[in-house]
């Protein structure tokens, strides 16, 4: 009788648990309400989403639209296409779009004493 005791006792803390279970949410679910337009304000202006750089080609996605070197955005001309960055230009303005406008980029400093890891293919011992 014992052992049937202990049986029904798991049993029914299992279920308890399982049933406790069910309020829990799914994080990686998307949610159901969409976020109001005041929670995340838009910068103002074109915003570069991505560049696309092969031999012959370089391409920008701005506001969605992919624009070749050269061609026009609106009123502007795309003028120049690098890794992290684009030019537009119209008529003496020019503007410049940044993948990744949040990161500041500075150069690395070296101490004076140099790299203290060794001379190259070498190895510390």
């Amino acid at each position: 009788m014992k052992a049937a005791s202990v049986i029904a006792l798991g049993m029914f803390l299992a279920s308890a648990q399982a049933t406790a279970q069910k309020g829990l949410l799914d994080p990686t679910r998307p949610p159901t309400v969409a976020p109001s337009p005041q929670a995340t304000p838009e910068p103002p202006g074109p915003q570069l989403q991505s560049v696309l750089l092969a031999p012959g080609r370089k391409i920008a996605v701005i506001n969605g639209e992919s624009v070749a070197l050269g061609e026009k955005l609106g009123e502007a001309t795309l003028v120049r296409v690098t890794e992290t960055e684009v030019v537009l230009r119209h008529g003496a303005e020019t503007r410049v779009l940044k993948l990744y406008p949040s990161v500041e980029k500075s150069p690395v400093r070296r101490s004076a004493a140099g790299d203290k890891s060794g001379a190259k293919g070498e190895r510390k011992r």
